[in-house]
């Protein structure tokens, strides 16, 4: 069930009065550092990415460093991660393309960065948004499961279906943030196990609540 446009424009608005400013929370220096940080976070939360990243960075810090590491290496750097095996060589395949069709340089076009080893529409969205301002529409499990409980989507396991719809109910200026702060959200109060749907200042406009109720 969708939820009206009135409620949308006011779960907006309360979502930016409870996060007023949003920004990734994965740990990076550059646009490249983030892409990987990205790619790592697939399955896996983003303070054991944090934890993974910084030694890895201090090992491998630009693309042509990756690009000539020895896969193990990478492997053993980021095992903690998950799947590390899959991550390993996607990185190292990205890094190998960045060098040499980019000269190491991030492109700034979900077109062009999905063609990269490792990367979705997912992780293309998130260094598009951080790293250039560019909107786009960042759809993780929270956002997926947050948008259908709130009515700005039907509910789907797509979530490249989710993206367009998302693109559709969220004015264009306001899709950066409402990923995060969703992401936000999702981790502090509309907990999955158990969200937090008493103290929730979002429940009168929840359609999930309301259905539940």
């Amino acid at each position: 069930m969708l939820n009206t446009n009135s409620n949308i424009r006011k779960i907006l608005k309360v979502l930016k009065e409870l996060y007023p400013v949003v920004e990734t929370a994965l740990y990076h220096k550059n646009t490249f550092q983030l892409l990987i940080a990205t790619i790592l976070s697939a399955r896996c939360t983003d303070k054991q990415v944090n934890k993974v990243v910084k030694k890895l960075f201090q090992e491998f810090p630009a693309p042509k460093d990756f690009a000539e590491a020895d896969l193990k290496s990478i492997e053993k750097l980021i095992y903690s991660t998950g799947y590390y095996k899959a991550k390993a060589n996607n990185i190292k395949r990205c890094s190998e393309m960045l060098f040499k069709r980019y000269n190491g340089d991030i492109p700034s076009s979900l077109e062009r960065l999905i063609e990269l080893p490792g990367v979705g529409r997912k992780t293309a969205n998130v260094v598009l948004g951080s790293a250039f301002g560019i909107p786009g529409m960042v759809v993780d499990t929270h956002v997926l499961r947050l948008s259908a409980r709130l009515g700005f989507i039907e509910k789907t396991k797509d979530a490249t279906k989710a993206e367009f719809a998302l693109m559709e109910a969220v004015p264009k200026k306001d899709w950066n943030g409402f990923s995060l702060r969703l992401i936000f959200f999702g981790r502090q109060v509309c907990i999955a196990r158990k969200p937090l749907c008493e103290d929730c200042s979002l429940s009168e406009l929840c359609i999930e609540y309301k259905v539940a109720g």
